[in-house]
């Protein structure tokens, strides 16, 4: 896909190269006024991979993983309005030059006089307003509806910024074939926007008709929305994924936010189970039976295919515990061994416990109890509790895995939790020799 990406890139910049002469570079103000025009048409294009990137797209997604198109589509933010800088500052300090102005009047000039300028101006302040939102110091301090509002605005934004590229852009005023080829790319770029985030979410409401049917209390802060509908394993949902759910509730319909099953899907009924990180997933705990319900996806790589030899080790703390529990189900029902790590800071942290416990066959083993699969897969659970400060050390360190997994090294591994353990678990993986084929996460973000 990379490759494909940076070969449309290399066509965007031939477009320019082809279409600019050596007399158009002859001069400080003619070579500025170049260098503007390549930066706004890679900014315009990054645009639109942006978008792509985040349209749900599943041939994108089942070869990439959302959480790396979602992280491509964040690093490609900060190109893309330093790109847009970069356009507006040498297209007119070149413009300046040549005409002998000085650059804040022409600016002025140029916004005031230009055809459609005044659009790119305010496209351009809305993708300088959502950059720095989405800046990794700010964007954890804007709430997540702010920050997805924001973001929605992106799409004004681009059409605004295209009204005048095809208008005054020196590289389509008088070249049909530029011209059509830029319509194109927007036009199947907005064609996927429509398909996977309008058309089909709504056939899907039509055809499931999803509604809460009850919510559950699991532990502090953790709830298990039961959610019943039609034809729900028609969704293709596995076990480990996880969907962008909207409910039709104050404070719910706007925002998409992603949870994973927390149980294998069954023709009329899903469960996801929500851990309290913030305004929207406590108030799942306030969702009444009835509400109707929107899903997109699934999306994510966090599945029982991924493992090959027969043995996993997976490890889940905190809301990560939710697509642990679904995956375990799935592991032991086709017979794997598999052991689970469960990691909470206290005793009453430890949700769907009694779930695990109902899979256990209650054989004893070392470490914890020894749990039968469905089909005679046999799971091994590790319930470890207590803080780092309380405990003296981290339970989740090398060491510590290899004594409570020896045959690690052996085994694919998951792991599902808050940021700063997952990365201490990843590392802790790789000073054991577990190679990163055998290594999978998940980030269930969109920011």
């Amino acid at each position: 896909m990379r490759v494909g990406l940076v070969a449309w890139g290399v066509v965007v910049v031939a477009m320019w190269w082809l279409d600019t002469s050596a007399s158009s570079l002859d001069g400080g103000g003619l070579l500025l006024t170049a260098l503007g025009r390549v930066a706004g048409l890679l900014a315009a294009y990054l645009m639109l991979v942006q978008l792509l990137l985040m349209a749900r797209v599943p041939g994108l997604e089942r070869a990439v993983g959302f959480d790396r198109l979602a992280a491509w589509h964040r690093g490609l933010g900060t190109n893309v309005v330093l790109l847009m800088a970069v356009h507006i500052l040498t297209v007119v300090w070149g413009y300046g030059l040549t005409a002998h102005h000085q650059p804040l009047s022409e600016l002025v000039t140029v916004i005031m006089t230009y055809p459609e300028m005044w659009k790119a101006t305010a496209g351009a302040l809305l993708f300088v307003t959502v950059g720095v939102a989405s800046a990794r110091a700010l964007r954890r301090r804007v709430s997540y509806e702010i920050w997805y509002l924001l973001h929605l605005s992106a799409y004004v934004a681009v059409l605004l910024v295209y009204s005048h590229q095809t208008a005054t852009g020196a590289d389509f005023v008088g070249h049909p074939g530029n011209t059509l080829l830029w319509q194109g790319m927007y036009v199947a770029v907005a064609a996927c926007l429509v398909i996977w985030r309008l058309v089909l979410p709504v056939a899907a409401v039509v055809r499931h008709r999803m509604t809460v049917e009850r919510v559950v209390t699991e532990g502090p802060g953790v709830v298990s929305v039961w959610i019943r509908g039609r034809d729900l394993d028609r969704l293709g949902v596995r076990p480990g994924q996880f969907l962008l759910w909207r409910f039709a509730a104050r404070g719910h319909a706007v925002t998409a936010h992603p949870y994973s099953l927390s149980a294998p899907a069954q023709p009329h009924r899903l469960r996801i189970t929500v851990k309290d990180a913030g305004d929207h997933s406590r108030a799942i705990a306030h969702l009444r039976p009835g509400t109707p319900v929107i899903a997109e996806g699934p999306f994510g790589h966090f599945t029982a295919e991924h493992a090959t030899r027969g043995r996993a080790l997976l490890v889940g703390g905190g809301g990560g515990i939710a697509p642990i529990r679904a995956l375990a189900e799935d592991l032991a029902g086709r017979g794997d061994d598999v052991v689970v790590v469960h990691r909470a800071s206290r005793a009453t942290d430890l949700a769907l416990r009694d779930e695990f416990d109902e899979l256990s066959d209650r054989r004893p083993a070392v470490g914890g109890p020894a749990v039968g699969g469905p089909d005679g897969g046999r799971v091994v659970v590790h319930r470890v509790v207590g803080s780092r400060h309380e405990l003296g050390h981290d339970p989740l360190a090398a060491r510590y895995l290899a004594a409570a997994v020896p045959d690690v090294a052996e085994r694919d591994v998951f792991v599902c939790g808050p940021a700063g353990m997952t990365l201490a678990v990843v590392r802790a993986l790789r000073e054991l020799g577990v190679s990163d084929e055998q290594i999978h996460t998940e980030e269930f973000t969109l920011r």
